[in-house]
């Protein structure tokens, strides 16, 4: 056998070995992950499925605040889905010169842009500051409309179109697993409007590089 027969015949082996461990790992013992399950399409529990769907589309990545850990920023799950921490003040976000045109705080948990500043919502079952008092047909509205229960827009960087799409059984399996977990009780600030004149807002000059916003409908 060669010396090239040889490399190949070992990376062979290799490959071999390690699908046989992942095979035995995501089989569905107990102690699988959701992720593995996903994987060997074995079956998921409702709560099971929306996990799955919560960690594989990134709602920690701004709905849990970020800390800075041994490999640098991550979210700090002891605070998962809680949103903007409440005692987190933050000041009007700098105007950015295009092409720039969005700050974000050190927690992901507040945007600045032409909109305004956002915070992301605190996603837990605390009844007072989270999803207690949304049932399941009011958190599916909220997704397919863009419009919170207070009746207030969502605003961005929530990509609630791409969301709002997902089939009526993903979306419930994502509020069952968002009820399952444990609450937090945080009280988010509202979201803020811009600043008179910042780039975006009603009466600025249009940003160099976008067209201009479309004028307002008359009734």
């Amino acid at each position: 056998m060669n010396r090239t027969s040889l490399i190949a015949f070992a990376a062979g082996a290799a490959l071999v070995l390690t699908l046989s461990s992942c095979s035995k790992k995501e089989g569905g013992a107990p102690g699988a992950t959701d992720s593995s399950k996903a994987a060997a399409g074995a079956p998921m529990s409702q709560v099971e499925r929306g996990k799955y769907l919560v960690m594989v589309g990134g709602c920690n990545d701004c709905h849990t605040p970020w800390k800075m850990g041994e490999k640098g920023p991550e979210p700090d799950m002891t605070k998962m889905l809680s949103g903007h921490p409440e005692g987190m003040n933050m000041p009007p976000p700098l105007p950015q010169p295009m092409p720039w045109m969005i700050n974000a705080a050190a927690t992901m948990t507040a945007w600045g842009g032409p909109w305004g500043v956002s915070f992301t919502r605190n996603l837990t079952p605390d009844p007072e500051t989270g999803l207690g008092k949304v049932d399941e047909a009011g958190f599916i509205k909220i997704l397919r409309t863009g419009i919170r229960s207070d009746g207030k827009p969502i605003m961005p960087p929530m990509p609630f179109e791409a969301i709002g799409k997902m089939t009526d059984e993903d979306l419930k399996a994502i509020y069952a697993y968002l009820k399952s977990i444990p609450p937090i009780k945080n009280k988010v600030p509202e979201d803020m409007a811009p600043m008179p004149g910042a780039p975006g807002s009603p009466g600025a000059p249009p940003m160099p590089g976008m067209p201009p916003p479309p004028a307002p409908k008359k009734k």
